[in-house]
């Protein structure tokens, strides 16, 4: 096996793949030299990929300075199993470093004794910065800013804003730039580091910084601000209150992080899931998770039997409707499927509002219409070659184009109703799809088979 160090330029496989190796074999000092040379971020992710037993050895190895970043960084279900491992006073040590913002977002999972202890540790002007960020909802800019801001007045001249630099010694991460703000604390624009660097010092800071980039309102939600810092291509941005107050900056790592948490959401709410699970939980927690999920989906197949229940007698005379009950539904499904991804995401991204529902509502009919048609001839001549039956054909091709509208229209207004009703479409619209599609596909081909057939 080479080296540890050699490894880092390596993908997250190939070092899982290696760390996994050196813990079976007791070489733990390999272990140690390996996760020390990581960034935090790429630390959570090995252990998220590691069994608990094998977790629990690797995170005893983890420096003692960089736990508290990982601990910001990893799951909320791998997140609480850690933190029950660890001591108090291994707790407070972890977390009194943490900026004030990943503090924020790690001090609801710690223990009571901890938080308290933690909050008298810190000297008064962070208690307030942290009391500051609690104020507001996780999920807005409030609750992502940082409050370690650098702020000059507007009658300054350039020269003078070096030299207070020079005195401060050092800038918080990510700053670009420098926010002006009148005496009140109003702020009024910003002036970038390279402006500092490359404009003549005697210039006053008034007339050289830049009106045009706008606040983040504290209240606005974290979905808006990770839109507006992929539009404007920021690094960072001020956020300020009702009043126009700057109150704190949200940089590009937080926002980041925003963009992830999404996708992990998008991608696992479509099977129930949640993004924070811990992927090696134990089996009876994941069992039981899962288990609501299935229970939901349960009933709304019996739903679903119970119309083809009432149809019996049909099915019973023209056993060729059972034989293409599964086509009509799966293809109604795949059809709803499509508009409501495409929903969920013009939802999520902002495309969608009142000005073009109708006429995203009227494309959207015109191609479930245009498929519904292309697939029921498709279908309608299978049929006609499998069962030799004229009305057979024309059956499932009436009922494969109501069933494709059926799908269009359930896949468009479903996530504007779900949304509308403080529903997740992302968690629910696909198990409420496939039930309409289901039901009214068979409802299509067991009635019309039941008129024309019968």
């Amino acid at each position: 096996m080479p080296d540890i160090e050699d490894v880092t330029g390596h993908s997250n496989d190939s070092r899982l793949e290696r760390l996994h190796s050196a813990l079976e074999s007791g070489r733990l000092q390999r272990v140690q030299r390996l996760l020390h040379s990581l960034p935090t971020a790429e630390i959570a992710l090995l252990l998220e990929s590691m069994p608990i037993g094998k977790r629990e050895v690797a995170w005893g190895l983890v420096d003692v300075d960089d736990r508290g970043e990982v601990l910001v960084h990893v799951a909320e279900d791998v997140r609480d199993g850690l933190i029950r491992e660890m001591p108090i006073e291994e707790l407070v040590a972890a977390t009194e470093g943490l900026e004030v913002d990943d503090l924020a977002d790690l001090i609801e999972d710690l223990p009571e004794t901890v938080t308290q202890q933690l909050l008298r540790s810190m000297d008064l002007e962070n208690r307030k910065r942290l009391e500051a960020v609690l104020s507001y909802e996780p999920d807005s800019a409030g609750g992502l800013m940082n409050t370690d801001t650098v702020t000059v007045r507007p009658d300054v001249s350039i020269d003078v804003v070096l030299r207070y630099l020079r005195l401060r010694g050092s800038l918080p991460e990510h700053t670009d730039a420098l926010f002006v703000v009148d005496r009140t604390g109003r702020y009024l624009g910003v002036i970038s580091v390279n402006q500092l660097l490359t404009l003549g010092p005697e210039q006053v800071t008034a007339a050289v910084m830049d009106t045009e980039v706008r606040p983040i309102e504290v209240t606005a939600k974290a979905t808006a601000v990770a839109k507006q810092f992929e539009n404007l291509d920021l690094i960072s941005a001020p956020v300020v209150n009702e009043n126009g107050v700057l109150v704190g900056r949200i940089t590009v790592d937080d926002v980041m992080d925003v963009i992830r948490d999404q996708a992990d959401h998008s991608l696992m709410s479509m099977a129930g899931l949640d993004e924070e699970q811990d992927l090696f939980a134990p089996i009876t927690v994941s069992a039981l998770q899962r288990a609501v999920w299935l229970g939901i989906n349960l009933l709304t197949a019996f739903i679903a039997a119970r119309v083809v229940g009432i149809f019996e007698a049909s099915i019973v005379e023209v056993v060729a409707l059972a034989v293409l009950m599964p086509v009509v539904a799966s293809m109604g499904g795949i059809g709803g499927s499509q508009t409501l991804t495409l929903m969920i995401r013009g939802l999520a991204l902002g495309h969608i509002g009142r000005s073009n529902t109708r006429e995203l509502f009227l494309k959207e009919l015109a191609v479930g219409l245009i498929n519904g048609l292309l697939w029921a001839c498709v279908v309608s001549g299978i049929t006609l070659l499998w069962f030799n039956n004229l009305k057979l054909s024309l059956v499932i091709g009436l009922a494969m184009l109501i069933n494709q509208i059926n799908g269009a229209l359930t896949g468009f207004w479903l996530p504007l109703l779900l949304r509308r009703m403080g529903v997740d479409p992302a968690l629910a619209g696909s198990v409420i799809l496939t039930t309409f599609t289901d039901v009214v596909g068979f409802l299509a081909l067991l009635g019309l088979g039941t008129l024309i057939l019968l």
